[in-house]
């Protein structure tokens, strides 16, 4: 269940148990006989008690969250380009190619902003490019979600998008506008898989992985682990990582995400695919870059795929099973108009850059 205190109920779980623990007790005892001063002493303890159990649903919750591993946990402006002291990968020279015309517009997941910032700071003229700056339109550089920046770009609100390859209904929605997309690969990166560092098990078979999230296995005990059964969790349709969970598991059915309550409108609940908590028995997934350079610890523990650690080497030659390029996507029909950009990314500098920011540039021919 999501975080009840932003719709108001614990304030009406606690009025409700005071005003039924105050019926019964009415119920059931003579309060006649006691003096005005007992009365006070009963009314104490029932607030002292509606207290506290108001501020353990309260520390609950707020425990929770600091376990949940969550995108816009990151902080983009510290990769914001032109910044001073900022953590971008930069060249050693200035870069051969520069925009000097209209700026294309620039969106993307989260983990891809270090990079596409870098972009910018090495070809774009010295500006305000703030990455948040989404509804009022005045930044040419923003940085939404994977499934955000699709959308984006279907509708013509932006230009380039970087991103993981698009999902079916990410492809059927361009489609149903007429919007055709042109993938440049910029470069490679794993996609990983993290449990509690206190969970034993250290390495998993690509086809128990499988398994744990088509709901065959649930248990860590099959898997070496503690007798305990497993939380899966997984990330909202759309998002870059989820697509490549659905294609991590190729003909297998993937099992339902768990799911969370959380406040809508004037106290309605919706459910919503729940965000990833770091408890003792969860696995949850996500990008290697993502995950161990822009989000601070949360005490989580990168799994081996097939006995093989996600490491920039092992990105690089291949050994590591579960790996993909990621993407400057443009629509076909104005690809030629940013290609030099396109091309650019692919040279020597912009490669330089990726490898610099952290991700795995494409092999050379």
């Amino acid at each position: 269940m999501g975080d009840p205190i932003a719709g108001g109920r614990p304030i009406i779980w606690t009025l409700w148990f005071v005003a039924a623990l105050a019926i019964v007790i009415i119920a059931l005892y003579d309060f006649s006989k006691l003096s005005k001063q007992n009365l006070k002493r009963v009314g104490l303890v029932g607030t002292v008690i509606a207290v506290v159990l108001f501020a353990s649903v309260k520390g609950y919750y707020v425990y929770t969250a600091g376990l949940r591993i969550e995108e816009r946990g990151v902080e983009l402006q510290d990769y914001r380009p032109f910044k001073p002291e900022s953590n971008l990968a930069k060249l050693d020279a200035p870069a051969s190619f520069k925009v000097e015309e209209e700026l294309p517009r620039l969106d993307g997941a989260t983990a891809l902003y270090p990079l596409y910032a870098s972009f910018v700071e090495a070809t774009y003229p010295q500006g305000d490019y703030d990455p948040y700056d989404i509804e009022w339109g005045n930044s040419a550089v923003v940085s939404t979600t994977t499934g955000e920046a699709y959308e984006r770009l279907i509708n013509g609100k932006t230009d380039i998008i970087f991103v993981a390859g698009p999902s079916d209904q990410q492809i059927a929605a361009a489609e149903r506008k007429g919007v055709a997309f042109n993938m440049t690969p910029i470069g490679r990166e794993a996609f990983i898989f993290f449990v509690h560092e206190d969970n034993p098990v250290d390495s998993l078979e690509l086809e128990e992985i499988q398994q744990i999230y088509s709901g065959d296995i649930r248990n860590w005990q099959e898997v070496g682990g503690k007798n305990d059964s497993i939380r899966a969790f997984q990330r909202p349709e759309g998002s870059g990582s989820q697509t490549a969970l659905q294609r991590m598991m190729g003909e297998r059915k993937l099992m339902d995400a768990p799911v969370e309550d959380v406040p809508e409108g004037m106290g309605g609940i919706i459910e919503q695919t729940a965000a990833y908590q770091n408890h003792k028995n969860a696995i949850g997934f996500s990008f290697r870059f993502y995950a161990t350079e822009m989000i601070e610890d949360h005490d989580i523990k990168l799994v081996q795929v097939n006995g093989v650690a996600p490491t920039v080497e092992t990105i690089a030659d291949g050994t590591y099973p579960i790996t993909s390029e990621f993407y400057a996507i443009t629509t076909e029909d104005r690809y030629e108009e940013f290609k030099p950009f396109l091309d650019w990314m692919g040279s020597e500098e912009g490669q330089t850059l990726v490898e610099r920011t952290g991700y795995v540039p494409l092999a050379k021919d």
